[in-house]
């Protein structure tokens, strides 16, 4: 009794099907001979390399297609396939016109499968599998970036905050504010999938979650308001911008404006061609007194993050009325 298997089998060997199959699995087939040099290929794969279908191919006819960089690699590795045992595979890129694939081809070595001088094999169009690649590649290099920064700023703010607070509870309390604070510049500028710009997040926003946490009431309605132009912040310049802002508003709630319930805080901003000038202005607070100790490493910090990475200045007017605090950096740094 003849089973259902062995009933399709002629079926499958048929040559209509075999070029079914072989569309399906989006291969593209080839012969080479070692003598002449000669390659014949399928419709598809002339396609596949942009070459007129009519044109008698050679090695060097495929050559000029390969990527400059793959074509010495790939005349190598042709030539050698003759002495690999079994099969082999080589993936390179190719340039049709402006457009790059990747191709991979496939075959076997060591004569096994020559018939009268041909070997034979596949090229695969794999340009969808490398992209996916290379872009995980950049993903992982991208957040092995961020981590190393992350952590970087987290141990530098830890010693910092050790340095300036005298018990264990006030250094965890400190140390969580900061590194809360981080956090929400962090999210305000996370990349979503598929952008493609440099992930930013807006100058007004930025600084409402900064300093919402200060204002019972929230920014712009409270006593705590925010008023500055449409201007974009990068992902980097954000954190800075968060390390600053906190120093800030932390001092004010300790010693400022904020520490009293008549005190009010405005933060404004104006934007020229050659910089970008934030002002910081208290009142309402206790009398201000200019400090007359060194700065501390809270203030040390702001310091080096505006000269630094800001590329840019900060100004202490220390008026009775009320701390003034005015922060210059230039346009193209604020937007990194």
């Amino acid at each position: 009794m003849t089973t259902t298997a062995e009933h399709l089998k002629p079926l499958l060997w048929e040559p209509k099907n075999l070029i079914r199959a072989v569309e399906a699995a989006g291969v593209t087939l080839w012969s080479w001979n070692v003598d002449t040099d000669a390659l014949a290929m399928d419709d598809r794969a002339y396609d596949l390399w942009g070459i007129p279908r009519t044109k008698d191919v050679k090695f060097e006819d495929l050559s000029a297609h390969i990527h400059p960089a793959d074509r010495d690699r790939v005349r190598a590795a042709f030539n050698a396939t003759r002495s690999i045992v079994g099969t082999y595979e080589i993936d390179f890129r190719i340039m049709i016109g402006d457009e790059l694939k990747w191709i991979s081809a496939r075959g076997q070595g060591d004569d096994e499968g020559m018939v009268q001088r041909l070997m034979f094999g596949i090229f695969i169009d794999v340009t969808g599998r490398k992209q996916a690649e290379e872009g995980r590649e950049l993903l992982a290099g991208e957040m092995s970036h961020r981590v190393k920064n992350l952590l970087t700023i987290a141990s530098g703010l830890t010693a910092i905050t050790s340095r300036s607070t005298t018990t264990t509870n006030d250094m965890a309390r400190e140390l969580t504010q900061r590194l809360t604070a981080l956090g929400r510049a962090h999210d305000l500028v996370r990349p979503v999938p598929g952008q493609t710009k440099a992930a930013s997040a807006l100058l007004g926003d930025l600084l409402t979650v900064l300093l919402a946490p200060y204002d019972d009431l929230g920014a712009f309605s409270g006593r705590i308001r925010v008023s500055v132009p449409r201007m974009s912040v990068g992902e980097s310049s954000a954190t800075i911008l968060a390390l600053i802002i906190h120093e800030l508003a932390t001092n004010s709630l300790k010693y400022g404006a904020l520490s009293a319930e008549a005190g009010t805080l405005d933060v404004s901003c104006s934007a020229q061609d050659e910089k970008v000038t934030i002002v910081w202005t208290e009142s309402g607070g206790p009398l201000v007194e200019t400090p007359s100790a060194a700065p501390g490493y809270g203030s040390r910090l702001v310091e080096r993050s505006v000269t630094g990475h800001l590329r840019g200045s900060i100004d202490y007017d220390w008026s009775k009325q009320g701390l003034i605090v005015t922060l210059n950096v230039q346009p193209e740094r604020l937007a990194q």
